[in-house]
Order: C-alpha cells, then sequence, then structure tokens
C-alpha cells in the first residue's frame, strides 16, 4: 500500500499499474460493502477505467456509445470482468485473467442486450444485489429480462465514493497527464499571433500531447474568445456568459481575450487547464486588475484550503475576497474534483446547494480543480485553474503553467 501524499516528493516518478489497480480495487469493493452491492455493471467510460484500468485512443474520451467497453464487477472476486471492442494496448494494460477478458457487447441493440442477460446469468448468482450506472434504451426495453432480481440500483454511487480520495499512483497519473498538458501548451502560447485560428491552436495541441504520451483528448480543445461585454455575448438561457464554446475557423484578431481550457488522459486520468491569454497586445491597466484580484481569491482560497475544511468554506473565503460576490459564473462551479473524469465530485459552489457544500468535508488525497472567474464588462475578464491535492496541513500544487502575458 502506497502512504500519503504530503509532497511532491511522495508522488511516483511512474506510476505503479499493478499496485494501483489493487488499491482502487480494494475501494471499490469496500464501497460496495459499505452499500450491499453484489455486483456492479458498468457503461460510463471513466467508470470502466477507474474499475478495470482499461484505456483506449479516442478523439474525445467522453463520448463513446456503441463501440464501448462494459465492465461488471462481484464483490467476492479481485478481478473485473470487462468486454472490449478492440483488445489490442488496452487490454493488455489491464492485467486481467484471461477468462475475464470478453468480447464486446453492443448494448445500444436488443440483440445485444439479449446476449448479453445469458452473460450475466452466468457471472452473478441469482438474488445479488446489482447496481448500473447507465441504461441504454435497449437495457431498458429488457429490464425485467436483463435483472430479474428487481430494479438494479445506482453504480454511480459506488464508483463515485470509492474514486474519491486518490491513491500515490493515481495521484502520479494526474501529475503525469498535468504535465503533457503544461509541455505542450508552451508550443501552443508561442505561435498565438493574430490571424491564427483556433483549429489551428487544437491542432498544435494535439499534434503535441500525443508525442508526449498522452491517451487521449477529454474534451474539444477550447480556445474562447470573450466579448468585452456580457451584452455583446451570445444569448444564454441563465443570460449570463457563454462558457464553454467549441472552437471554430475563426481567425483571432489583435485585443482578443482568450480563455483556454482543455484536458487529456496519461493512464485514464486527467488533466484540466485552464488560462486567459491576450492575442497581439499586452493586457491593459484594467485586464492586469482583474488578474490581480484573481490571485488574492486563489490565495484566500487556499489559505483554507486542506483535510476537514468544507466545500463552503472555500466557497465563503472566496465570495469574502470578491467583496461579497460569487467569483465563478453561475452555471459552473469554484472547483470540482478531477480522476478518470476531468469534472468529478465534488463540485463546489453549484445548485447542489449551500446544505451540500456545508455537508462535504474534503479529505487527504483529493484533487481538486480550483477556477476563480473574474468578469467586469469592458475586459474580457479572467479565468484559469490550479489543480492542488488535499493534504492533511494543507495542499499541493501540481500545475506548473506561468500567467503570461499577465504575469509570472
Amino acid at each position: 500500500m502506497t502512504g500519503p501524499v504530503r509532497s511532491l516528493a511522495d508522488i511516483p516518478a511512474q506510476p505503479d499499474r499493478s499496485r494501483m489497480r489493487a488499491e482502487t480495487g480494494a475501494r471499490l469493493r469496500a464501497a460496495m460493502a459499505e452499500r450491499g452491492v453484489d455486483a456492479l455493471i458498468l457503461l460510463g467510460n471513466n467508470a470502466v477505467t477507474y474499475a478495470t484500468g482499461t484505456s483506449w485512443p479516442l478523439g474525445d474520451a467522453g463520448l463513446s456509445h456503441v463501440e464501448r467497453p462494459v465492465a461488471v464487477v462481484l464483490a467476492d472476486d479481485p478481478s473485473p470482468h470487462l468486454f472490449l471492442p478492440f483488445r489490442e494496448g488496452a487490454a493488455e494494460e489491464t492485467e486481467l485473467p484471461a477468462d475475464h477478458l470478453h468480447g464486446p457487447v453492443y448494448l445500444e441493440f436488443d440483440e445485444g442486450v439479449q446476449y448479453f442477460g445469458t452473460v450475466l446469468a452466468e457471472l452473478i448468482p441469482r438474488g445479488s444485489t446489482v447496481a448500473v450506472d447507465e441504461l441504454t434504451g435497449a437495457m431498458r426495453r429488457a429490464q425485467g429480462r436483463l435483472f430479474p432480481g428487481g430494479t438494479p440500483g445506482d453504480a454511480a454511487v459506488v464508483v463515485g465514493a470509492a474514486k474519491t480520495v486518490k491513491t500515490a499512483d493515481e495521484i502520479a497519473c494526474i501529475y503525469k497527464a498535468v504535465q503533457i498538458t503544461d509541455t505542450a501548451m508552451v508550443d501552443v502560447q508561442k505561435v498565438l499571433a493574430p490571424g491564427i485560428r483556433q483549429i489551428d491552436l487544437s491542432a498544435e495541441f494535439m499534434r503535441r500531447v500525443f508525442e508526449l504520451g498522452a491517451v487521449a483528448s477529454m474534451l474539444e480543445p477550447i480556445w474562447q474568445v470573450m466579448p468585452d461585454t456580457r451584452a455583446d455575448g451570445v444569448w444564454t438561457t441563465h443570460g449570463d456568459l457563454a462558457l464553454p464554446l467549441l472552437s471554430t475557423e475563426r481567425e483571432l484578431r489583435d485585443g482578443d481575450v482568450l480563455w483556454t481550457d482543455v484536458s487529456i488522459t496519461y493512464g485514464g486520468y486527467c488533466s484540466d487547464f485552464g488560462r486567459t491569454w491576450t492575442v497581439g497586445t499586452a493586457p491593459d491597466a484594467r485586464q492586469q486588475a482583474n488578474f490581480r484580484r484573481w490571485r488574492d481569491i486563489m490565495a484566500a482560497v487556499a489559505d483554507v484550503t486542506r483535510a476537514g475544511a468544507t466545500a463552503a468554506d472555500l466557497a465563503r473565503a472566496a465570495i469574502a475576497a470578491n467583496d461579497g460576490a460569487k467569483p465563478w459564473l453561475p452555471h459552473f462551479y469554484l472547483g470540482h474534483g478531477i480522476g478518470v473524469n476531468a469534472a468529478e465530485m465534488p463540485m463546489i459552489g453549484t445548485d447542489l446547494g449551500d446544505e451540500f457544500d456545508e455537508n462535504y468535508v474534503l479529505q487527504a488525497g483529493m484533487v481538486l480543480v480550483l477556477e476563480p472567474v473574474i468578469w467586469e464588462d469592458g475586459t474580457g475578464g479572467y479565468r484559469s485553474e490550479e489543480i492542488v491535492v488535499i493534504t492533511e496541513e494543507g495542499w499541493i500544487k501540481l500545475t506548473d503553467y506561468p500567467y503570461a502575458p499577465y504575469g509570472d
């Protein structure tokens, strides 16, 4: 077992995948036992990654439906069963026994669900308590046959509880993903200039991260040009700024304010990068003031961030440092967790409500992305992201990218 991460020196230079799978598997089965669940059926890409260790190269790892891996986890079996549409590469990483590796199942189709039902009947003893994280339309139509013991429980609750606290090897994967992203962004920022297109930045970023060892892109890279005023922005149902907007062939112009947001995976674990850049010109005095306010808010949040603090403690610190106003977009958050998902629990400052934030206590080993937003009409605003590991004493910062052109 790995010990707690208290500093960057405690993070393994390379993750031990066998040890990581043993430790995360034990946490998953413990979460199952706590909730009285005998079997998990997992369709979500990130849940399958967490349960099995598999990863697969996709243009957007958040979107894979018809041909996707599926996992079945049994409480009394240390090895999950993995149904994989393509075995090369991904299956080798799992170190699963040969009899736990299966061919693909196509759960979007009635025929695929019918076949899967016969497999489940062999794997899961009758009378077992079953939980599933997703149900396709075909699964819903066959629910009575697929789950003869009754309506399945919610596997997302079980997986969410297991993956809240990261092992040292999981943190090593996240840290490596962050380093790959930061390194690639150096080259992207070098080519930033009037006349370049948003999709050109995406091409530069994607080429570089895969050269450096990324396995997948977790979301379409975002290079969002921010409006000068909220009124000049695109219409939204919530009446505030739109974020994120997809990249296009739009050529960047001198003076554009760019909000960036990208995420890639390494070993199945995510990075999350956000900075604000200006195109062709240095930030003016008002824009620099936005940045200084952002740094003041981050410092205030950092002062209260440690194991035992609540999500509400972080939100209150941020609001107090911003003269009583929430320094984040109303449809987003002050911060969120990260792991096999680019954004996972906890979500801090969302419409989950004050009671959720008051009762969500941070634990050592959690990994958070903190991303305050400063908005002032006429400036384009300021937004950046920092990834931190929670410790008993405070936190460790994993991101190490400068704030140019606003500061070091």
